[in-house]
């Protein structure tokens, strides 16, 4: 199960419906201790950190070559961890439920809890609760949100499996997830601050039903 490769990362590999616990605990003490992981979602594959780890956050836009000024998402395992977060209102709440989980990320307000790192200048956060079992299991056994970001260069090159990712980001990754090849979509980016409906990226997620109400 465990393929270890020279000057790069472990690759353990991982069943995306079914994850294996013993391979979420693997990631989970990676997290702990300040490493990257890649790991599956329900869109590409993900680069992600510890929420509460700014070293890491540093390294992980390091890795990516991300602009700072366009903060990363966040994951979480589910509706009551996105109201942790981010300040939620009544139709905000029903928006995300209908919509999640999903390959939706949602533009919100953020709460105190959020370092500021991850904040963009207007105090708003990306937040997700991805249709991934090894996604939302990542973060529900780390106890608090994951910082996430695509698994593509900067110059948008998608890596659609482990030895892409290896070859790329390996050398500065902890951990790597093998779900095997995935083809995909990113998510969908939908602005919900003050109860105002913007599609801001239209991306694998079909919010088409939510323009109507807009």
């Amino acid at each position: 199960m465990l393929a270890l490769r020279q000057m790069g990362a472990p690759i353990l590999a991982i069943d995306p419906f079914h994850p294996q616990p013993r391979v979420l605990e693997r990631a989970v003490v990676a997290l702990r201790e300040g490493g990257l992981v890649a790991y599956p979602t329900d869109t590409y594959y993900g680069l992600g950190c510890d929420m509460h780890d700014k070293r890491a956050i540093d390294r992980l836009y390091l890795l990516k070559g991300h602009d700072r000024r366009r903060p990363m998402s966040l994951i979480v395992p589910d509706l009551t961890e996105v109201a942790r977060y981010a300040k939620v209102s009544n139709y905000g709440y029903r928006v995300i439920r209908h919509l999640t989980p999903g390959a939706f990320t949602f533009v919100l307000e953020a709460t105190k809890l959020v370092p500021e790192v991850m904040q963009t200048r207007q105090k708003t956060v990306g937040i997700r609760v991805p249709d991934c079992e090894v996604a939302r299991g990542l973060s529900e056994r780390l106890g608090h949100p994951l910082v996430t970001t695509s698994a593509a260069t900067r110059e948008g090159q998608v890596m659609i499996g482990a030895d892409e990712i290896q070859e790329v980001f390996g050398h500065g990754l902890k951990l790597i997830l093998d779900a095997g090849t995935q083809h995909n979509e990113p998510s969908t980016i939908i602005s919900l601050v003050g109860d105002q409906v913007e599609i801001l990226r239209q991306g694998k997620g079909d919010a088409s039903d939510l323009l109507g109400q807009a």
